[in-house]
């Protein structure tokens, strides 16, 4: 995710964006990177702008981790409807059955108000009273918090499930953030990221400029890697929790049409 400069989340004009979906140890740029992979990511439906290289595989998107399964898989995406600024969800869900409860843990490496942010997005989505829940363990996890690299250039980052289960790490620039950032504004962030954990796209991954800024952009064909979650609008939203970038100290809790992505999934 990214504040205003990666994280994808609604950034504003002259505020400083990171972003909240990625994790990178080192930025390469895209002439470093074959066009064989950029070819990859494209087919699985992920912007091929500002690809970067990072010890998990590549960065996409801001805030989205690709590792090199998930490129294997480019080759089984099929093409699916083509949307502007709607609820997307990838292919891969974590398994449920009736209920299931996710462990998260935070590392002891991140300050005291990173846990208050964690407990309060964990409130978020068990308010729900979704199929789904989460709990905050200090052992045992199926996700662990932890601190991103130092020089990393997005707020935070994830990747998507695999094998019925969700992606087990998010990255915190805590660096960026500092010590208090505010726990409704990290709680937002660290909602985004869970969101990834479990299967969720961006909100405006068809048109990023949208929570951005920026120019226009469309990436034409999707793919298997987001397909739209029905009964969420076709129109844009300017309040979803899944949007690409976010403004520095910006709350952003559910709103109603990510409560019907949410309770659709889960």
């Amino acid at each position: 995710m990214r504040a205003s400069r990666l994280l994808p989340l609604a950034a504003l004009a002259a505020i400083f964006t990171f972003s909240s979906c990625q994790e990178e140890e080192q930025v390469v740029s895209n002439d470093e990177i074959s066009q064989l992979t950029l070819d990859q990511i494209s087919e699985l439906g992920f912007n091929t702008q500002q690809v970067e290289r990072i010890a998990e595989g590549y960065l996409v998107e801001g805030d989205i981790i690709l590792t090199e399964e998930n490129l294997r898989g480019s080759a089984e995406a099929k093409a699916l409807r083509v949307g502007e600024e709607e609820q997307y969800r990838t292919s891969n869900l974590v398994n449920v059955g009736t209920s299931r409860t996710i462990n998260v843990a935070i590392s002891s490496s991140l300050p005291s108000s990173y846990v208050t942010a964690l407990d309060e997005a964990i409130r978020r989505f068990n308010a729900e009273n979704l199929r789904i829940k989460f709990r905050r363990v200090s052992s045992g996890y199926n996700i662990l918090v932890s601190k991103a690299p130092s020089g990393s250039s997005y707020l935070a980052s994830a990747g998507f499930p695999s094998g019925g289960n969700p992606y087990n790490s998010i990255r915190v620039n805590s660096d960026y953030l500092g010590s208090n950032p505010g726990t409704s504004y990290l709680a937002t962030i660290l909602a985004h990221e869970i969101g990834h954990t479990i299967g969720f796209r961006h909100t405006d991954y068809m048109n990023r400029s949208y929570s951005c800024g920026g120019a226009y952009y469309n990436e034409g064909a999707s793919t298997v890697g987001a397909i739209h979650i029905p009964g969420t609008p076709t129109g844009a939203d300017p309040n979803s929790w899944m949007l690409a970038c976010i403004g520095t100290g910006q709350n952003r809790p559910f709103n109603s049409n990510d409560r019907t992505a949410l309770n659709y999934l889960y």
